[in-house]
């Protein structure tokens, strides 16, 4: 077999013209509200609860981070060794020194696995429970979690009606909806999360299609007074009331678009310098931040993408994704996991320290891990033979904080060389079943797919025992 010269990871299958959150889908605001409007919301009180989705493309490498071996003989170690944290029995890796100090806040499970090795078929697994039809590309063929948390809670918010339900914030240039495999399937492009692009960590980021300057609204009110007008003969004529209908879509469009409330949750210079300084002046610190802002506005599932930061090594990866023909896997963590550590701890630390944990669950995963033993290969940037670890789904970490679960354990196991699960066996769908829990949905509940047959949301999983609130 041939060495590839070099993993590109998950990318999109066309390129998007983005001009603005909604852009990904060619719509405008009130067309995206109209069509969102069409499928009824099934399913109980909601209340208010909310997911903060951290997605780590590429996979992360569990031998690194949450899941280390130091006994396993050198080539499945790895160079880092693990640390002490505040909670008796749980270690992390050495470059996570943040993380140490908050063990009590958070839970690492060890043992999901699925059987997907390539990225496409990877995220497809990871982001909708399902085994998809094809183990490559990204294009769903079912709805993404996010699409079904929107479907199952649009129109049960008991907190601010005017902010999108479910938002995703990535890279510009990664806001194709296929890149992630953050498809709606058979739910249709209006069960899609708000797509935010850009780097909030940029002194002009901001948001399009959200909020509108004081001296702009007058200007708005008579455009708005304009299209009435023009839309009038056709109003005398229809008999169907599809106008009057169009007439709430564009005042909630309006409403959105004009909201102070939304404005704010965007922005984050409305926080305090050491507020945003703590989390990192950074892609993965404010879009950590921004996330909290958002739940905390009452946005119910907020998907954050950690992949790219600036200032990269030559030796280091765009993303996670630590083969040796990418990154030298070693000297990339030593320059990526600060970040993220900074970050996630931060973010962690803001949410109890604000009374969120019971409101706010967080989880942080990836496609899947990387391979126990360690790889040499000679690296397409640096040309030099360099260690990395390949795609491995048989073993992954996933990290949970909040959501009034219990926190300050390790749940399930592998092997001594971190090949695969031997306590507590699980696949991504038992997490997200404990997610699909925590927000007041039914995971045994039924949607129609485009033939109208029934589909379950969740063909099976269970909730996580160890994370049930007592």
């Amino acid at each position: 077999m041939s060495t590839p010269k070099f993993c590109a990871g998950p990318v999109g299958r066309r390129t998007f013209l983005e001009v603005g959150g909604l852009s990904v889908l060619g719509l405008g605001m009130s067309d995206f509200l109209k069509m969102q409007a069409q499928a009824k919301a099934a399913g109980g009180d909601m209340g208010d609860k909310s997911v903060i989705f951290i997605w780590l493309p590429g996979g992360l490498p569990h031998m690194e981070t949450y899941d280390m071996k130091p006994e396993a003989p050198a080539e499945y170690r790895g160079d880092f060794r693990p640390i002490k944290t505040n909670v008796k029995g749980i270690e992390v890796c050495e470059l996570l020194p943040m993380h140490a100090k908050i063990a009590d806040k958070f839970a690492i499970i060890r043992s999901i696995h699925h059987e997907f090795a390539d990225h496409g078929g990877a995220h497809k697994r990871m982001m909708t429970g399902r085994a998809p039809k094809t183990p490559t590309g990204t294009v769903n063929d079912s709805p993404a979690v996010s699409s079904i948390v929107k479907k199952m809670l649009s129109g049960k918010k008991k907190s601010n009606l005017e902010m999108p339900v479910c938002v995703a914030e990535v890279d510009a240039g990664r806001a194709g909806l296929d890149t992630f495999a953050m498809g709606p399937a058979y739910l249709g492009p209006s069960q899609t999360p708000f797509m935010v692009t850009g780097d909030p960590s940029d002194s002009d980021f901001k948001v399009q299609n959200i909020g509108v300057k004081k001296e702009m609204e007058g200007r708005l009110d008579d455009r708005l007074a304009m299209l009435k007008g023009m839309d009038k003969f056709r109003r005398d004529i229809d008999k169907s009331g599809r106008m009057e209908a169009m007439d709430t879509f564009n005042a909630q469009a309006m409403d959105m678009l004009m909201s102070e409330n939304v404005r704010q949750a965007f922005d984050l210079s409305q926080e305090p310098t050491a507020v945003r300084e703590r989390y990192g002046m950074h892609r993965y610190g404010q879009r950590g931040l921004l996330a909290r802002r958002l739940v905390e506005a009452g946005s119910r599932f907020v998907t954050m993408v950690w992949e790219n930061l600036d200032d990269k090594p030559k030796d280091a990866v765009y993303n996670w994704d630590c083969h040796a023909v990418n990154c030298h896997i070693f000297n990339d963590l030593k320059w990526r996991l600060p970040f993220y550590d900074q970050a996630l701890s931060a973010l962690i630390e803001d949410l109890y320290q604000r009374g969120l944990d019971e409101k706010v669950m967080l989880v942080v995963g990836s496609d899947f891990g990387h391979t126990p033993k360690i790889t040499t290969r000679r690296g397409t940037s640096t040309g030099v033979m360099q260690p990395g670890r390949d795609h491995w789904p048989k073993a992954m970490s996933v990290l949970v904080s909040g959501g009034g679960m219990p926190m300050g354990q390790v749940i399930g196991a592998t092997n001594d060389k971190g090949e695969h699960p031997v306590e507590r066996v699980m696949t991504p769908n038992d997490l997200w079943a404990t997610v699909y829990q925590h927000l007041g949905i039914d995971y045994n509940h039924y949607l129609k797919d485009l033939s109208g047959l029934p589909r379950q949301i969740l063909p099976y999983g269970k909730p996580i025992r160890e994370l049930m609130p007592s």
